[in-house]
Formats: structure tokens, C-alpha cells, sequence
């Protein structure tokens, strides 16, 4: 089997209640209406159908519902996406594994209910949350409730990143040029996430978290050396073994993070990733639909690209399977 640990919908009702606001997420509107796989269930399950063993956890797409509506609308739009991903599981369990809550994460108070109700009633396997809430990091102290009850319930925490394209790149502009918002912005701004958790101790205080990163882990892998060296340098100018509120350095805390393969193939990198995070924290991904074939491609070029390795049987099975099953309480 094949675990697909994100994939991307926007179920039929959800998207007809959201598009109601569209006029407040034009750009992402643009992609979305170019994906029709996010909505036409059948298509999806005739890709899906192409590939022996192929499963899908199923997670809503863009946009953050907290970025279009006033908290009591995000936290109703939240709840029909939930209730419609429950229904494609629970209706095709042969191709849909499970699914991740989509949150509204402008109202804390309706997203721990939400997020109980998703995992306790539904049957999901955890949540989804972006690398910026309402343009707040994800160490902001708001957002501890909704970790210590995700390292209660012992289910992972999906990091999708989020750049937009109003976003400059250069402070003389107004907006980001030639796609940089999201092909380097938005392995960029996991990183930033990633670094901010880190630094703000949340694997001290919530041992047991989890999080999965998309993208394999943004730029981590690639410049850990980097990472060692600058971070030395920095406890060196302190006179510190460890960077305040920290006992590990943080090179072993970027270790912890869970990631997935969706990096439109590039075997690599892949293995860049695979070396940094072991075979035990990488996990078997696609992006589904994004890509010129509305998955199709990114799925093929997933596949070749973890054959292409030259990983071990046992490896690859954690890849594809072993580590989703675990991670999720499969």
C-alpha cells in the first residue's frame, strides 16, 4: 500500500459556501478553478484507481478560512468541509484512509471543539494548520491549547505553508515576481516555522507533539551543516551550552519534525531529505492536484523518484506505509 499523507480537496458543498467570499481570495480562486480534481470526486478516484495500493489522507486546500471570514463564519465553514471529507471516507474507504481537520484558527475556542469533534466523532487523524495564522507565527502563545490537546490526543499536526503573492519580495514593491511567493517562498516560510516552534521550545513542553511538514521539510535538509555551524557560533558568543529554554541543539529539534515526499519528484533531494531526517520521519506524499496533470504527474513523479533512491525494501515500505500507520494510529 501507499499512504498519500497530502493530498488536497475541496469538497462540493465547502466550496459553495466558500466561493461566496471569493472576491476576498482572488489569486487563490485562479488555482483552484484550475483543479477540478479538488472537486469532481469520480475524476479523482479514476486517477486514484490508476495506482494499485494508492490511498489518500484527505486535507482541505487553500485558502485559510481564518484569512477569509469573521471567526463565527470560520468556524461554520470548518465544520462543512469536516463533515463532507467524513463522508468521502466513510463512503470510500478503499481509496480514502483517512482525513485531517480543517480548523478555524481566528476562534481558538471553536477550534478545540472543532478539532475534538473531527478526531473523537469523525474518525480523523489530526489537523491541518498553516505556517502563519492570521500573520502570527506558530509559537504565538494562542495557539498552545490547541498543541497540548493535539500531544493529549497523539495525532499529528499538518504544516502547510502560506505565501501570498501580495507578499513583495523587495521592500521597494508590492508584490512577489515570476512565482517566487511559492516555488522558494513557501519552502522558505516552512523553514521560518519550523525554526520559530523550535526556538520556542514546544518539543520541551509538548514531548509527545508531532508535526509533518509539506515539502520535505522546506530548506532544513540542505543547509543543516549551515545550521550547525551558525548556531555554534551563536552559543559560542554566548558563553552557553543551549540556547535559552532549550536542552538539545537545535539541529537535533529540526530532526523531530515529520515530513512528507511532495516535491514534485527530484530523487536527490529526496535522499538529502531521507539522510537529514532518517527513514523512520519521512513519509510517503504528492501534493495532489497540483501539478500539470491535476495529480497525475505529481503521483508518477513521487513514485519514481523514492525508486530511484536505491532504498532498501524495508525503507521504502516505511515510506509508502509503515510510518503513516504509525503516525496515525492506523
Amino acid at each position: 500500500m501507499k499512504i498519500d499523507i497530502f493530498t488536497h480537496v475541496m469538497p462540493e458543498r465547502y466550496k459553495k459556501a466558500l466561493y461566496k467570499y471569493a472576491d476576498r481570495f482572488p489569486t487563490e480562486k485562479k488555482v483552484q478553478d484550475k483543479r477540478p480534481v479538488l472537486t469532481d470526486n469520480e475524476a479523482r478516484l479514476r486517477m486514484l484507481n490508476e495506482h494499485e495500493g494508492m490511498v489518500q489522507v484527505l486535507s482541505v486546500t487553500m485558502p485559510p478560512v481564518e484569512e477569509v471570514v469573521s471567526p463565527e463564519e470560520a468556524a461554520e465553514l470548518a465544520k462543512i468541509a469536516n463533515d463532507e471529507m467524513a463522508e468521502m471516507v466513510a463512503k470510500h474507504p478503499q481509496r480514502y484512509i483517512a482525513a485531517i481537520a480543517n480548523l478555524p484558527l481566528n476562534h481558538m475556542d471553536a477550534t478545540l471543539k472543532e478539532t475534538e469533534r473531527a478526531i473523537k466523532k469523525l474518525g480523523f487523524k489530526g489537523i491541518q494548520i498553516y505556517t502563519r495564522v492570521n500573520g502570527k507565527p506558530l509559537s504565538s502563545d494562542e495557539l498552545m491549547p490547541l498543541y497540548q490537546l493535539m500531544s493529549d490526543l497523539d495525532l499529528p499536526i499538518w504544516i502547510h505553508p502560506m505565501r501570498s503573492s501580495d507578499q513583495p519580495d523587495y521592500a521597494t514593491e508590492t508584490v512577489s515576481y515570476h512565482q517566487i511567493f511559492s516555488i522558494f517562498g513557501w519552502p522558505y516560510d516552512t523553514t521560518v516555522a519550523m525554526t520559530r516552534l523550535v526556538f520556542a521550545g514546544i518539543f520541551e513542553k509538548f514531548p509527545k507533539i508531532k508535526f509533518i511538514t509539506h515539502h520535505c521539510g522546506g530548506m532544513i535538509p540542505y543547509f543543516a551543516d549551515r545550521i550547525v555551524v551558525h548556531y555554534n557560533n551563536g552559543l559560542e558568543r554566548l558563553g552557553q551550552k543551549f540556547f535559552p529554554g532549550l536542552t538539545k541543539h537545535p539541529i537535533e529539534y529540526f530532526r523531530m519534525f515529520y515530513n512528507d515526499t511532495a516535491i514534485n519528484g527530484n530523487p536527490s533531494a529526496l535522499k538529502c531529505g531521507y539522510d537529514f531526517f532518517g527513514e523512520d520521519r519521512l513519509l510517503f506524499g504528492t501534493d495532489m492536484p497540483y501539478d500539470i496533470g491535476n495529480g497525475a504527474v505529481s503521483i508518477q513523479q513521487t513514485i519514481k523518484a523514492i525508486e530511484e533512491m536505491n532504498l532498501s525494501d524495508s525503507s521504502k515500505k516505511k515510506i509508502y506505509e509503515g510510518n503513516a500507520r504509525r503516525l496515525l494510529n492506523l
